[in-house]
């Protein structure tokens, strides 16, 4: 049975909250902003009013270069919403970010087969629109 991929419905959008706004921004300029506490200074992602650490509820943004290693992977062969069947398979990396948070990004440019645990990834951004881009996680080329 084949499917239909014009009568599958679109992705869902993210619905960026006050406390993330920065880091929805950011990425619309190519930046990667991740919030830092100003209690005690350690960086989070997630974005969240509170921090894990001191619980303090001030914080600033920080940009990191999005530099990391690749600490686990999925490959998505049943997509969780109908939007992303197009898409399938699809490969979700979670990256240690040398700057010490974990983030998980789609991997583009390269397949599972390349994938190893340290393997070094660079975050990328994908301009879905104009309202909305997305981070992505890339091999680093030499």
């Amino acid at each position: 049975m084949s499917t239909n991929y014009d009568a599958l419905p679109e992705k869902p959008r993210p619905q960026p909250a006050p406390e993330n706004e920065p880091y929805w921004e950011g990425l619309k300029t190519h930046r990667l902003m991740i919030q830092q506490c100003s209690g005690c200074g350690a960086l989070r992602h997630y974005p969240r009013p509170m921090c894990d650490r001191c619980y303090s509820m001030e914080y600033g943004w920080q940009e990191v270069d999005g530099r990391g290693d690749v600490h686990s992977w999925t490959v998505t062969h049943h997509p969780f919403h109908p939007g992303f069947k197009r898409d399938v398979p699809y490969i979700t990396v979670t990256v240690d970010l040398d700057c010490g948070v974990r983030l998980q990004a789609p991997l583009v440019g390269a397949g599972a087969e390349a994938l190893r645990t340290g393997l070094p990834l660079i975050v990328g951004f994908e301009d879905i629109d104009t309202d909305l881009t997305l981070p992505v996680l890339r091999p680093v080329t030499a």
